[in-house]
């Protein structure tokens, strides 16, 4: 007849001891071993922390190339429209402010066209031109 003794677990033997298993006396005493306090550690590097930090968090979005971590100007999304549209969708007797835009030069125009826009393609501003009207680059203002 043998019975099974229960076995005791080795991590219940560091319970009562000073380091528990973390090395010297002095590592314990501060947060310097635990890699400090908090969401101390926890950047794009911190892969000590990574899975605490994504459960934390409810996803990977803390980490990548938010706009905080970005240095520099970020250029601005402009919106674009061809000159076929312009010619379709605006008065073309008075000078059109189309400020956040691109224009494209896709389509022929038949109409002289005076466009006020943040960004033009070569294209575009030829076909103008040849049309006997003018692109205005917004940008091109504020730098002068």
């Amino acid at each position: 007849m043998s019975f099974k003794v229960k076995k005791r677990r080795k991590s219940g033997r560091y319970r009562g001891s000073q380091t528990a298993k973390r090395g010297a006396k002095e590592r314990t005493r501060g947060s310097g071993n635990r890699g400090g306090k908090g969401m101390a550690g926890t950047g794009k590097r911190g892969d000590q922390r990574k899975s605490f930090v994504i459960n934390l968090t409810g996803g990977n979005n803390y980490f990548g190339k938010g706009r905080t971590l970005r240095k520099g100007h970020v250029a601005k999304k402009l919106e674009v429209i061809n000159l076929n549209e312009v010619q379709q969708k605006y008065d073309t007797s008075k000078e059109i402010n189309l400020s956040g835009f691109k224009i494209l030069g896709d389509g022929e125009i038949k109409v002289k066209l005076n466009i006020k826009a943040s960004a033009a393609s070569n294209s575009a501003v030829e076909k103008v031109k040849a049309a006997g009207g003018s692109i205005v680059l917004a940008d091109s203002e504020e730098n002068k």
